[in-house]
């Protein structure tokens, strides 16, 4: 089984070599790393080059934001499963892999997922959150759950049957993706009990109040478009991101 591993990138010198080398350290070896470089001028594809290995895939050319990246990615991808590395987060261990292979040798799983961290931008070993998002069931959607995006893993059929990121959504097309996979398509998930990924803060949705805003109205959007709730969903969702940082403490994870 190939799993593609998607990274959309833009102007991130300082971080995609990290992303690249968590990917390639990885103890799974049949993998293909699909780089879609939005036509960086920072020196980017200078560093991609310096970590690039047989199974990076690079393609650099304007897009039209994250989204239209990752679905130019996915397009190219040839695996059997798909999921994401962002350019500013790694892997939290080297079998993360080989375990989301491992669940999928179940053929009713359509999908895997785990737990995830938030740490600090120019500090990795400092945990800010610590997300245990726990086993899925369909009721929780109306709670505002949702699995952490970047420890996704699925089976390109799902993208087949189900469609990419709706680009009209800029900053919460992950979060209708998943609610549409879930919902509409009600794909069966397999949940990892640990860290997958560690993902460094400072993303575009929290980056200002005006996206922050911007973002609620897409989450809402995205809840009424899949049927899943209203107000009270978009409040929990907001409200779950308290428990985070409690959790970061009651697990002695670092400050």
């Amino acid at each position: 089984m190939k799993i593609s591993v998607v990274t959309a990138v833009y102007n991130r010198r300082d971080t995609i070599g990290d992303a690249m080398k968590s990917v390639y350290a990885q103890t799974y070896q049949d993998l293909e790393h699909i780089i879609q470089d939005g036509g960086s001028t920072d020196g980017t594809l200078d560093a991609i080059e310096a970590s690039s290995v047989p199974q990076t895939l690079l393609v650099s050319e304007p897009d039209h934001g994250i989204y239209d990246a990752i679905n130019r990615g996915i397009a190219r991808a040839r695996g059997d499963v798909i999921g994401l590395m962002h350019s500013d987060d790694v892997f939290a261990a080297p079998d993360v892999l080989s375990k989301v292979a491992a669940c999928f040798q179940d053929d009713t799983v359509d999908g895997v997922y785990g737990d995830l961290t938030y740490v600090a931008a120019h500090d990795p070993g400092r945990v800010i959150r610590y997300w245990k998002s726990g086993e899925y069931t369909p009721a929780k959607l109306a709670r505002g759950w949702m699995p952490p995006h970047p420890t996704l893993y699925l089976r390109r059929e799902v993208f087949e049957r189900w469609g990419l990121y709706d680009r009209s959504f800029q900053i919460a097309a992950d979060y209708d993706a998943m609610l549409r996979y879930l919902c509409k398509g009600q794909v069966q998930l397999a949940y990892i009990p640990e860290v997958l990924v560690a993902m460094r803060v400072g993303g575009e949705s929290n980056k200002s109040f005006g996206r922050i805003v911007q973002k609620s109205r897409e989450d809402y959007r995205a809840i009424c478009t899949n049927g899943v709730g209203g107000v009270s969903t978009l409040f929990m969702k907001n409200a779950s991101k308290i428990k985070q940082f409690i959790q970061r403490e009651s697990h002695g994870l670092s400050r």
